[in-house]
């Protein structure tokens, strides 16, 4: 029996064979696409390619490619861990052709593939053809029947639907009709009761799609119209983990060898055993998926975070770590124990997850840690909820608050519904499901954006001229109009271009286009697609003539001595702490840095002017810069090039170099470091666990740092008299503050001490109580000062009654002795009471509380509410 590893070697060796370069996987997490947040597909990484903006050689690849759907229209998160083959993270095997063979060829070699190399047996494979779409004047994909046809009897040949069989990148775009392979698994018995072919795509868990064959000859225009694509493309998926199940003779993906070490682990953790019961092998398989998917993102270069790709991975985290704490008994982080059992199984395929391991445990135990303090907190939220309900004698809780403990705290609907049935209550699922749905749409609004069809002026790709020129001139390639949040504007794509699209942590260049008298401001430039896209906010008046494009020079000198400069703190702060320090990210604008790095534990101090030291050494230097563009990545790596974990990087690539610095990279670069002036590092923090950011600034900003700061100290010398040394003159004023505050808080409690004596010689008694009352205008600290002196004389049945000002600002205080309070006196309810009459509010404990407002002549009246509502009138 062939092994998971052996399976993913086989495909790509066996397509290698047939002339396709192997290419490695690309990043789970996409950068440069704002279309998607995750690869959830083989072809994510081609998409350039297939739009037409990059060269497509090589025409064949193939690959192994990570995938992740939990988001937006591809999501599988719910269904996971429910059946026996859904997944949040999985592996597509694919193979690729860009304007080379097509629908002959693509289905030749997954034939040759299935049946000759993995020994398939050919009676159990099933596949499905496009049936057309009259509506669209598509005809049946008889073209891609008749290939079948010479490999599988015409009932094995099935015509599918257009949901089924017809493949979109997405409203817009490359698409074209499919064929999906489909393999039978049944036992011989049931094959014998029902065709295969009555079971393809009904959601049978042993008859099920292997693979999918996509041929991309169309492009969707904004209209929903269809025209040919120039170049036509195969991008095939196969999901590995389905073909390793039927290799193996499994029915379920979960007990395979992709999975089985990871389920075996959980139940030594857990002391479950997997088959025990139902409750316990979801939970294996949701965690055993779900730490995959975690692990793979953060040596991707994803943390888990509070926004967008970071919080889709925090909730996938999260739910695994609700199935132990239900299902399993864990109380304790128990995920990243896993890390090492996943990289044993996978980390010959990924090298990234044994390089990144230490790390990858760090964050994964900081978040369980974290999450498991939120659980606690949300279970007694659950806890208050079945008490008051209790109380109130209701049987039904509002879906509301269901959805509010879910979206604060991370409750999944199923525990929160398991847990108020185990106290007899109820919740209703669609009242949840209909705040879920408000949720969502107020998200689909927010981030929606409606794009034109693109308008091709002329044909060609952007030449990028910015590493050598700040203005050219150029054309308008093609352009298009786009609205999002009720704002319209222009992106352009220009034949030549000086400005910098937004990429590796760089901000886009700003700047002007002018042709003649008009200027058109670039306020962004951003990258798509591997595209450069230029954001305007009107289009010039003829679109077709020549325009001169300018940068904004200053910007991009400062944004390229801030960009240098993480080099250069890159080094340095290797150099000083070790070579475990990994980049985890960066910004550069024209201002200042952000610098974002693996260590696991703050840098100190002394650690952190070393590193200032060595990087400013650097710059006094004046190290030139040496640049390699187009270096083939073997060449780069061999020179001892850093690559950033979680990039994605072609054949090809720039490198930067300022001596003993050596990175890959494609932004704009100072021509010696001596350009800088100065690094100055302003501050460092823990971002996540394992990792630490640094803030910093160079040249102009650092000279007005300086100016800024000699300011400050020339105005604290003036403060202090001109004196010589100033850091004893300050010592000085400290001193004598300490000194004057101790005498000023002995004036304070004489004060105090003195008030509350005239006070309680000014008591009365009102209904078997002791009333001590105070009004005008005293401090809050003289107020409540008083309110405890007397509550320390102990002293039975005895009221406090405050209506103060402070500086305008009205204040009600009430103190309650002991004995009150147990009788069923409350302060805190009174004073909130109280507290309309000078138009505030406030609260505190049942023996002491306080309220401040905004209408001090209210303070007369309250004084008499707090009276009546404590019978003291």
């Amino acid at each position: 029996m062939m092994t998971a590893n052996e399976i993913r070697d086989s495909f790509k060796k066996f397509f290698e064979s047939k002339g396709h370069v192997i290419v490695p996987s690309a990043p789970l997490v996409i950068k440069d696409d704002p279309t998607l947040m995750f690869t959830n597909a083989g072809m994510n990484q081609w998409k350039d390619i297939i739009l037409g903006t990059k060269d497509p050689e090589p025409r064949r690849r193939t690959d192994s490619q990570k995938c992740l759907r939990v988001s937006g229209k591809h999501n599988d998160l719910e269904e996971v861990g429910h059946d026996t083959y859904h997944h949040t993270m999985f592996e597509m095997l694919g193979n690729w052709s860009f304007g080379d063979y097509f629908k002959e060829g693509a289905i030749d070699y997954a034939w040759e593939y299935l049946v000759d190399v993995l020994k398939l047996n050919p009676s159990d494979i099933y596949v499905t053809v496009f049936e057309g779409s009259p509506a669209e004047g598509i005809a049946r994909d008889d073209e891609a029947a008749g290939y079948w046809a010479k490999h599988l009897p015409a009932d094995h040949i099935i015509d599918g639907n257009k949901h089924d069989n017809f493949w979109e990148m997405g409203d817009t775009g490359p698409c074209g009709p499919c064929s999906e392979i489909h393999y039978d698994s049944r036992t011989p018995e049931q094959k014998a009761q029902v065709p295969g072919r009555e079971l393809v795509n009904k959601d049978d868990p042993q008859v099920i799609e292997i693979w999918n064959i996509v041929f991309m000859q169309f492009n969707r225009k904004a209209d929903g119209s269809l025209e040919p694509l120039s170049m036509h493309v195969i991008d095939t998926g196969m999901g590995f983990e389905r073909l390793v199940r039927m290799l193996q003779g499994k029915h379920s993906n979960y007990d395979t060898d992709i999975f089985q070490p990871l389920i075996k682990k959980i139940g030594e953790i857990s002391g479950k055993h997997y088959g025990e019961s139902d409750d316990v092998d979801v939970a294996m398989r949701v965690v055993a998926d779900h730490v995959r998917a975690v692990a793979f993102s953060i040596a991707d270069g994803q943390l888990p975070s509070n926004a967008k790709a970071g919080y889709v991975i925090r909730r996938i985290l999260r739910r695994a770590v609700r199935y132990g704490y239900t299902f399993l008994g864990l109380r304790e982080a128990f995920m990243y124990r896993l890390v090492d059992t996943l990289v044993e199984s996978m980390g010959q395929a990924y090298p990234e997850l044994q390089a990144q391991s230490l790390l990858i445990k760090h964050v994964i135990k900081e978040e369980e840690d974290a999450f498991l303090r939120t659980l606690a907190t949300g279970m007694k939220m659950i806890e208050g909820i079945v008490a008051e309900a209790k109380k109130a004698g209701k049987s039904h809780i509002d879906g509301a608050q269901a959805f509010t403990l879910y979206d604060t705290y991370g409750f999944p609907f199923d525990l929160t519904e398991l847990i108020l049935k185990e106290n007899g209550l109820t919740v209703s699922e669609d009242e949840f499901n209909a705040e879920m749905a408000k949720q969502k749409e107020r998200a689909r609004n927010a981030a929606r954006v409606e794009a034109d069809d693109w308008v091709e002026l002329r044909e060609g790709h952007t030449e990028f001229v910015g590493y050598d020129l700040d203005e050219c001139d150029t054309e308008i390639l093609r352009y298009r109009k786009v609205t999002q949040k009720k704002n319209t504007f222009y992106q352009l794509v220009l034949s030549r271009t000086p400005f910098y699209a937004e990429m590796g942590g760089q901000v886009g260049d700003t700047g002007v286009l002018t042709c003649g008298d008009e200027k058109i401001e670039v306020v962004d430039t951003k990258r798509e697609n591997n595209l450069p896209v230029h954001i305007v906010k009107r289009l010039p008046a003829d679109v077709t003539e020549t325009l001169h494009a300018a940068i904004n020079v200053k910007a991009r000198r400062a944004t390229a001595c801030n960009h240098t400069a993480t080099h250069i703190l890159d080094y340095a702060l290797r150099k000083v702490l070790g070579s475990h320090v990994e980049q985890k990210g960066s910004y550069v604008d024209a201002k200042s840095l952000r610098f974002d790095f693996s260590h696991f534990q703050k840098v100190t101090p002394e650690e952190l002017h070393q590193v200032e030291l060595v990087a400013n050494a650097m710059v006094r230097q004046a190290i030139p810069l040496e640049e390699y563009r187009d270096m083939p990545i073997d060449e780069a790596r061999a020179m001892g090039a850093i690559a950033l974990f979680g990039e994605k990087y072609g054949d090809k690539v720039r490198v930067v170099k300022y001596g003993p610095s050596v990175e890959l990279c494609g932004g704009t670069h100072v021509p010696n470091t001596g350009n800088i002036g100065m690094i100055k590092i302003l501050s460092e923090s823990s971002i996540a666990a394992g990792i630490r950011r640094i803030e910093a600034i160079t040249g102009q900003s650092v000279e007005d740092a300086i100016y800024a700061l000699e300011k400050t100290m020339a105005k604290l010398k003036e403060l202090l008299n001109n004196a010589p040394d100033l850091t004893a003159a300050v010592n000085k004023a400290v001193a004598e503050n300490a000194n004057l505050r101790k005498q000023v808080d002995g004036f304070v409690q004489d004060r105090i001490h003195a008030l509350k004596e005239a006070l309680c010689r000014d008591a009365r008694e009102i209904n078997g109580m002791r009333v001590v009352s105070l009004t005008g205008a005293v401090s809050a600290d003289v107020v409540k000062g008083v309110a405890f002196a007397i509550k320390a004389d102990a002293k039975p049945a005895t009221v406090f009654l405050a209506a103060t000002r402070e500086g305008g600002r009205p204040m009600l205080t009430i103190m309650l002795s002991d004995d009150l309070v147990k009788e069923g006196l409350n302060a805190g309810k009174v004073v909130r009471e109280a507290a309309k009459a000078i138009q505030g509010g406030g609260g505190g404990q049942p023996h002491f509380a306080q309220a401040g407002g905004r209408n001090a002549d209210g303070l007369n009246a309250a004084m008499d509410k707090m009276k009546e509502l404590l019978n003291v009138e």
